[in-house]
């Protein structure tokens, strides 16, 4: 206790406490995009039940993790080695992850363009359109989970990399994880309303996918670049809504 009173009237500390608040909600984007376009599929009574559970799976995982600190920072070190470069757990992890993301951001911009009429009986929707496949609410569940567990480690690590106290850590987490859920229902009704923003979306989620299987392999790209370049193009796609806007009013 007395620790922890210590570390309260440290000022290092309450800017250590900010810093990876503000880091960890940045790194909560990627993760918040993925569970908004996926839950989006779901039907409408199931959406939010789902959006509830993969951000309380996300914490659970980041707290979790923190409680094995010692095992997670183990992660980084080598297992083998290929053409000269370590590659550690925590490698093959994001490098896998990366994958999924990358497959399941093109299969869906796949579904979101596809022109080809179906053969009748394999996915008309019955106005002479392609229909999408509808995600069960568990196979939604378990891809939320997988994603979960990609940017909870990565997370932790950074979280590790900027302070060694446990409890700021704690802290940190478990405020990022609450503004998650309270941004992820408008987030999610927000891409809804807007179909260019799904396109969007899933272009950025490539781009992760394609950074953290970059990062899996040792080419670390400093996520400054990722997140103003994620801006611009929100930026320019916001002209592009108030210029279409304008255009329905005239």
């Amino acid at each position: 206790m007395d620790s922890l009173m210590d570390l309260a009237r440290d000022p290092a500390a309450w800017a250590a406490l900010a810093t990876l608040i503000a880091m960890e909600v940045v790194l909560g984007i990627d993760n918040l995009i993925f569970i908004s376009i996926l839950t989006n599929k779901l039907p409408v009574e199931t959406r939010e039940k789902a959006r509830r559970i993969g951000i309380g799976l996300a914490l659970i995982l980041r707290l979790g993790l923190l409680a094995t600190i010692a095992i997670i920072v183990s992660l980084t070190e080598p297992v083998f080695t290929i053409f000269g470069k370590g590659i550690s757990w925590r490698d093959l992890i994001l490098i896998a992850g990366g994958a999924f993301l990358v497959w399941k951001a093109t299969r869906e911009i796949h579904q979101h363009v596809a022109l080809d009429e179906p053969e009748e009986g394999e996915g008309s929707d019955g106005a002479g359109g392609v229909a999408r496949a509808v995600p069960g609410f568990a196979a939604a569940i378990g891809q939320i989970l997988i994603l979960d567990i990609v940017f909870s480690i990565d997370s932790i690590i950074t979280a590790v990399g900027m302070t060694d106290h446990i409890p700021i850590m704690f802290i940190a987490v478990i405020v990022a994880v609450t503004v998650m859920l309270f941004a992820a229902g408008p987030l999610a009704n927000f891409i809804n309303r807007n179909p260019t923003i799904v396109m969007l979306a899933l272009a950025f989620l490539i781009m992760i996918g394609m950074t953290l299987i970059a990062d899996g392999l040792g080419h670390h790209v400093p996520k400054g670049y990722i997140y103003t370049a994620m801006a611009f193009s929100v930026a320019v796609e916001a002209l592009n809504m108030v210029a279409r806007r304008r255009r329905k009013q005239h």
